[in-house]
């Protein structure tokens, strides 16, 4: 083979190796990929996968009819209804992050000066639960303090008795000094009870006031705290004892003291006692003098189990004296219902008591000459009624912070028939 056709053949040689490199590596770039990771799987876990709505706005405002309100029964022969003033919150749907359960306030209480704008100018008055505590030495009054200031900055006025214990009520005062909220103090010295009926009327009051007077607390102001010197009298010498208050009250005032008379036991005395004459004499000197005159009264039902049990004998027993007042024309006397309750060593558990409670604070709502009544009792020696009673100091005050009653509008009055006002 000669050069020319050597050099020829080796040429060709070259081309046909190029054109199968070429051709491989097409066939390399179509052929089967290695196959890609998968992305790792989503597992929920707390929360569900959640649908985006179509709208960009997600806080959700609700209209007042569905704003989250809760409505407070007011128990009156005339009802009102109040609306709790903190409304939940509107969960914020903005945020990635789950709301917590929003926490209330621990007392929604009412817009009382709203609540008595609107029933004046519907011609009616706004009363307030009128039962509070009695206290004494010694026993169980845990919570009476955080009572009286809730109340207070409520503009809600409380109730407090007590007995041979001025230190409650020196705390009560310092609120009242402090406040424009007529709170209702009462103060008793045990010991001497019961005037001597031995001594005339008149000699018998200046002995006994002088008792009284030179026992009541000097931390005390005369001006704020009432002073109740008798305790569950002899009814059947009711002219006695009328005669013996009209020498009392004129001492008392003399002197500068706020007085509540008698402390009649439950049930006493009987209807026709306050028409004796000398005790219509005093329920016009008290009718005629209401800020520094008054009368005790002591209601119960004698029965864990049902408070109108004897009504309106020992518990609503003070209508019958103000329908002897109506019916001599006498003013309404001032009435402070100094021992209220069930029993003397029990009170029911507080879901019972506070059933009882709406139905006598309604009684009592519309009569404002009643200026308050005292549970029995918080303090020391008849146990285990303290501890009972201490139980009730937290639910009478959410009752009372959420809970009004719409009255007559003085010069009107309610009427003094007990069939009116009967469960």
């Amino acid at each position: 083979m000669s050069a020319r056709v050597l050099w020829l053949v080796l040429l060709l040689a070259v081309l046909v190796t190029a054109c199968q490199e070429t051709t491989t590596q097409g066939t390399d770039t179509q052929g089967t990929d290695t196959p890609l990771p998968l992305p790792p799987t989503v597992i929920a876990d707390s929360y569900p996968v959640v649908t985006a709505p179509e709208s960009p706005d997600m806080t959700v405002t609700p209209s007042s009819a569905d704003a989250a309100t809760e409505e407070f029964d007011t128990f009156l022969p005339s009802v009102g209804t109040a609306q709790d003033a903190t409304p939940t919150p509107t969960p914020n749907a903005d945020s990635a992050e789950p709301q917590p359960t929003p926490t209330p306030s621990v007392s929604p209480t009412v817009d009382f000066a709203a609540a008595r704008a609107e029933l004046l100018a519907q011609g009616q008055e706004l009363a307030f639960n009128k039962i509070g505590f009695h206290v004494g030495v010694g026993g169980n009054a845990v919570g009476i303090g955080d009572w009286m200031r809730r109340l207070d900055e409520a503009g809600v006025p409380f109730t407090l008795k007590s007995v041979d214990n001025s230190g409650p009520l020196v705390e009560a005062q310092e609120i009242m000094r402090n406040s424009d909220v007529p709170h209702v103090l009462i103060f008793r010295t045990t010991g001497n009870d019961v005037p001597d009926y031995n001594l005339s009327p008149i000699r018998a009051a200046a002995e006994h006031w002088a008792w009284h007077r030179d026992r009541f607390p000097p931390e005390l102001d005369r001006n704020l705290v009432w002073l109740e010197t008798m305790n569950e009298l002899d009814k059947n010498r009711s002219e006695w004892l009328a005669e013996f208050a009209l020498e009392t009250a004129r001492l008392a005032r003399a002197e500068g003291f706020r007085w509540a008379a008698f402390g009649w036991a439950a049930g006493e005395p009987e209807p026709e006692d306050w028409e004796g004459p000398k005790m219509l004499e005093f329920l016009r000197l008290a009718g005629d003098n209401p800020d520094t005159i008054g009368i005790a009264l002591h209601e119960g039902s004698f029965s864990v189990d049902h408070i109108a049990e004897r009504y309106p004998y020992t518990i609503g027993r003070f209508l019958s004296l103000y329908e002897t007042a109506d019916r001599y024309g006498i003013p309404r006397p001032t009435v402070f219902i100094t021992e209220w309750g069930w029993e003397a060593f029990a009170v029911p558990d507080p879901g019972k008591a506070i059933e009882h409670i709406k139905w006598a604070a309604s009684l009592y709502a519309p009569f404002p000459e009643v200026k308050g009544a005292a549970i029995w009792y918080l303090g020391g020696g008849f146990d285990p009624i303290h501890e009972q009673a201490q139980r009730l100091i937290a639910p009478v005050t959410e009752y009372s912070l959420r809970n009004y009653f719409a009255v007559p509008q003085p010069p009107e009055s309610a009427e003094a028939d007990p069939d009116l006002y009967a469960p």
